[in-house]
């Protein structure tokens, strides 16, 4: 879909790659920016350094972990800005700690952000791109959705369950004719802050720049499923020709990615 003209609601919009396809969308003519993100004061910046854009830029803070503020928020959207054509679901957080350690609060919200809140979004706004056939729908998951890691068990199971809602969701569409693109991003670690610590023997931590821009790049061509670096059917081909035992050995020893939380701080 082509951002010229339409209106983008990013959440999250107020830093990491959020804030790269926010900025992003407004170089490419989108008429309305929508951010949501429960930074405040990130939102007042953000807003004051995009105006130089000369859009409309509408600002929302807004907690995705709760069900009632997004209904709120959505709401006003359609009241102040009208139709959303755009949506990209960009919020997420990661606790990196072996499962154990998690606390019982620290489960929900992790999956009230990753993974419930893009699903009750997408609902707020779904109808009436359907009434109108036309939408596109970006969810940021991540190639921790594809591939079991230590220290990532929670963050790991909500991304597999945004990947399978959201290809479910492009499937949908498709069966019932409508013009909404779907598109599933799931990318390795991003250097944008969120992953701090975390090393990578083969594959390379990606840049928020770039990364950002294949991103817009697959909403704009109506992409079905992006990974990166590492390209979607080959994580499905090898874990589907290799034992158990081998792609762990693979995945360990050859790409690394079994020991890559081992000294992850995160943001601070």
């Amino acid at each position: 879909m082509d951002f010229k003209n339409k209106k983008v609601l990013i959440t999250g919009g107020c830093s990491g790659i959020g804030k790269i396809m926010a900025r992003k969308s407004l170089e490419r003519g989108a008429s309305n920016l929508i951010i949501w993100d429960i930074n405040e004061e990130g939102l007042a910046k953000t807003k004051e350094e995009f105006a130089k854009f000369g859009k409309e830029i509408s600002t929302y803070k807004v907690d995705v972990s709760n069900l009632d503020e997004i209904k709120i928020a959505a709401q006003r959207v359609r009241t102040e800005v009208g139709k959303v054509d755009i949506l990209i679901n960009n919020a997420g957080i990661v606790v990196g700690k072996y499962f154990h350690e998690h606390t019982h609060e620290q489960i929900q919200k992790s999956l009230l952000i990753n993974t419930n809140a893009l699903m009750h979004i997408a609902l707020e706004f779904l109808p009436e791109m359907m009434k109108e056939n036309s939408g596109a729908i970006c969810n940021i998951a991540s190639s921790a959705g594809l591939i079991s890691n230590p220290k990532m068990s929670v963050y790991a199971a909500s991304k597999w369950a945004v990947n399978g809602w959201s290809d479910s969701l492009r499937l949908e569409m498709q069966q019932l004719g409508k013009n909404i693109s779907v598109t599933t991003i799931m990318p390795f670690y991003i250097n944008t802050g969120m992953f701090d610590g975390v090393k990578s023997k083969l594959l390379p931590i990606l840049e928020p720049e770039p990364t950002s821009e294949r991103i817009i790049k697959a909403i704009e061509k109506g992409t079905k499923i992006l990974a990166m670096p590492l390209p979607y059917w080959f994580i499905r081909f090898s874990q589907g020709i290799l034992p158990i035992p081998a792609f762990d050995w693979v995945m360990k020893n050859v790409f690394g990615i079994y020991d890559t939380m081992k000294d992850f701080t995160g943001r601070k």
